[in-house]
């Protein structure tokens, strides 16, 4: 028989004078790698590798396991923090190891990221802050899985009134009622919009269906005194603007 003492196992004599000694019992290596994850996180994040950094935000929903094969399967999967970030739910929960409100946790942090770019934006002019604001587009929309159209409106000092998704279609359209988005001008005063869509599969430059859809915005706002400042295209790989491009 054994009997155990301070999480060792000491040999206890047996009939016939003999003696057995057992090995401790060995804790799963990833609780050690938890504290030590932790430990160099208060030290300094930027030190974490992209792994160990979603590694520490799956372990507050993942109490009890290994979570280092599923943070390499998420970044595998969306080629990224960024993808991860902006994944669907559905598709978040299509990775093994991850259920419904773990999924939910990674949407928060996007979310939290997002309102924090657009921030950024409402703080300034628009033009004055045109690095923020492709920065908060691409955060907001490089990676959606369906294609999303949305409308910065702005007032006569060009700062952000709102933005408001007006559409959301399938992978490659998103219908666009030009009266729609001259309508919610009207409602909210603005004197100028932005339009932002995304495409999915990732390379933002624009389709022809893209300048001529822009440029009927461009004559639905022409009588109303509502400029149209620019038509930005987010895919993962960038954004690009039609304006810039002289497309319209």
């Amino acid at each position: 028989m054994l009997e155990e003492q301070g999480g060792f196992n000491f040999p206890v004599d047996l009939p016939g004078g003999l003696a057995v000694r057992m090995p401790p019992k060995l804790k799963p290596h990833h609780q050690g790698h938890r504290r030590r994850l932790r430990d160099r996180a208060a030290i300094s994040f930027a030190a974490l590798p992209d792994y160990e950094l979603l590694e520490l935000i799956l372990a507050r929903g993942l109490r009890r396991g290994d979570v280092k094969p599923t943070a390499k399967a998420l970044l595998a999967r969306f080629g990224g923090l960024a993808g991860v970030f902006g994944a669907g739910l559905e598709e978040l929960t299509a990775i093994k190891g991850v259920g419904a409100s773990l999924a939910l946790d990674l949407k928060l942090v996007h979310e939290a990221t997002v309102r924090i770019g657009r921030g950024e934006v409402a703080k300034r002019t628009v033009i004055s802050s045109w690095s923020a604001l492709l920065a908060y587009a691409k955060v907001a929309m490089a990676h959606e899985a369906r294609e999303q159209f949305r409308v910065l409106y702005l007032d006569k000092k060009n700062q952000l009134i709102a933005d408001q998704v007006m559409n959301q279609g399938t992978v490659d359209h998103a219908p666009v009622y030009p009266r729609e988005v001259m309508r919610r001008a009207l409602e909210l005063s603005a004197s100028a919009v932005i339009l932002v869509h995304n495409h999915p599969s990732g390379d933002p430059t624009p389709s022809a269906a893209d300048v001529d859809m822009t440029r009927q915005v461009v004559e639905a706002g022409r009588p109303l005194k509502i400029a149209i400042h620019d038509h930005l295209v987010v895919g993962r790989e960038g954004v690009t603007s039609l304006k810039a491009l002289g497309l319209f």
